[in-house]
């Protein structure tokens, strides 16, 4: 990366760290999220199912305002984070909160899509014969919807990477701490000269993008196979 710049560097290395982070946080709450809203019925599913699409839908600027309310110092959920010593608005952190609510929608979309291709009979013939509901999961539901949760993480992660709106908003542009990629790609093209370090991130964002595409479609495809062969 020697035709990347000092700042190109940084912005490019902290995003993918926010993106990691992002990812690995959302998984838990996503596969419990799309299991739930492919397999129980309860009161109030379908208000789930529009909150956790509601990033979709929304502008990203208000989904970062909204994290500010709540998570800034003055918010209710951020003031009970301020006194314990964990600060999240205008740090890196803010940028992973900020990352994993966007892209949770599609982490929770393409596993729930996983768990309803799966035949509810199979998972009923291993409780009927006696497995227990978390051997059930661990051998008959988890390998099943392997596919769909290696497209949902990688997804996220490409989202994570290029996501904009929410987190300028939410933890703003500062140099080294939360200046990922996309706000760098700003903040270059804002002043005089700045055009070719922000080209060269553009080719990292599509190539990042693109390959997140790819990549998680080989893996669900080569996933599919192993677990239909099984």
């Amino acid at each position: 990366m020697d035709w990347l710049g000092p700042a190109e560097r940084e912005a490019l290395t902290l995003s993918l760290r926010v993106a990691f982070w992002a990812t690995l946080l959302s998984l838990p709450p996503a596969m419990l999220c799309a299991h739930a809203l492919a397999r129980w019925r309860f009161p109030g599913r379908q208000m789930l199912n529009g909150l956790v699409h509601l990033p979709l839908i929304l502008p990203p600027v208000v989904t970062g305002y909204l994290l500010l309310l709540a998570f800034g110092p003055n918010g209710p959920v951020g003031a009970l984070l301020e006194s314990a010593g964990i600060a999240i608005a205008f740090r890196w952190t803010g940028a992973v909160l900020a990352a994993a609510v966007m892209a949770f929608p599609l982490m929770v979309r393409a596993i729930r899509l996983s768990v309803e291709a799966v035949d509810p009979g199979i998972e009923e013939a291993a409780a009927t014969l006696g497995a227990a509901r978390a051997r059930v999961f661990l051998t008959i539901t988890l390998p099943l919807t392997l596919p769909g949760i290696l497209t949902g993480a990688i997804l996220t992660f490409a989202k994570a990477m290029g996501e904009f709106g929410a987190t300028i908003t939410f933890v703003a542009n500062i140099p080294g701490e939360t200046r990922t990629l996309p706000s760098a790609v700003h903040a270059f093209l804002q002043v005089p000269g700045g055009e070719d370090a922000a080209a060269r991130l553009v080719v990292i964002s599509v190539a990042v993008s693109l390959g997140a595409v790819l990549v998680s479609e080989f893996l669900a495809a080569r996933v599919a196979r192993r677990v239909g062969r099984s």
